[in-house]
């Protein structure tokens, strides 16, 4: 990183990125398949869950040991999960800033939705960046519909590979599908309970927003 831009990150406050996508699609699994490969990096991070009417995927992350609990915050959206990362940040909002407030010196937060369908985005006023994950396992003809998830992000992550055959899904096409619709935006195919094919998502963090080599 620059000297002008750690001063602009620096004035910025932490970097934010969203992590959105349909239940079960893997959002809490590749959250925590990137925490350690982030730390080792010398990255300073914490993290915010969002769930309905529960704190279930924030205890999970505290439990995983994968880092210090206190950077853990978690949100209760008490309504459709987009609304808290798209119509009215503000929970989250200030999330943040109490993250910001009691850890000085973060680089990165990283911000998971509740479970939601093809349509929720991230409101620009929240995160910088944002991700969208799907999963094989939630159909091959994901791309072709085409929802503005899938279409809007930053990142388009295809997770679950392995279980293509056992559910009857042509990867290869699903995944040149979501080249198509995306207009060759990048698209990373993942496994996180294995750790494969994390380096392009880690590449684009470090690349697209923390701004580093």
């Amino acid at each position: 990183m620059t000297a002008k831009q750690k001063n602009a990150a620096d004035a910025h406050g932490p970097a934010r990125i969203g992590i959105g996508g349909p239940v079960g699609s893997g959002k809490t699994a590749l959250l925590e398949a990137l925490i350690p490969p982030l730390l080792q990096a010398g990255i300073k991070l914490a993290v915010i869950t969002n769930d309905l009417v529960t704190q279930e995927d924030a205890e999970r992350v505290r439990r995983s040991g994968l880092i210090d609990p206190d950077l853990v915050v978690a949100v209760e959206a008490g309504a459709c999960p987009h609304t808290v990362i798209r119509e009215d940040p503000t929970l989250n909002l200030l999330a943040a800033e109490q993250l910001e407030n009691q850890h000085p010196g973060l680089q990165l937060i990283m911000l998971e939705s509740g479970g939601d369908n093809l349509a929720s985005t991230f409101s620009l006023d929240l995160v910088d960046w944002w991700m969208f994950v799907i999963d094989v396992a939630g159909g091959g003809d994901i791309p072709r519909k085409r929802g503005p998830g899938v279409l809007q992000s930053d990142l388009l992550v295809v997770n679950k590979a392995d279980l293509a055959p056992h559910v009857g899904v042509d990867l290869e096409r699903m995944v040149a599908e979501s080249v198509l619709v995306r207009e060759g935006r990048p698209v990373a195919v993942t496994d996180c309970r294995r750790g494969l094919g994390l380096e392009k998502v880690i590449e684009a963090i470090r690349h697209d927003v923390l701004f580093l080599s």
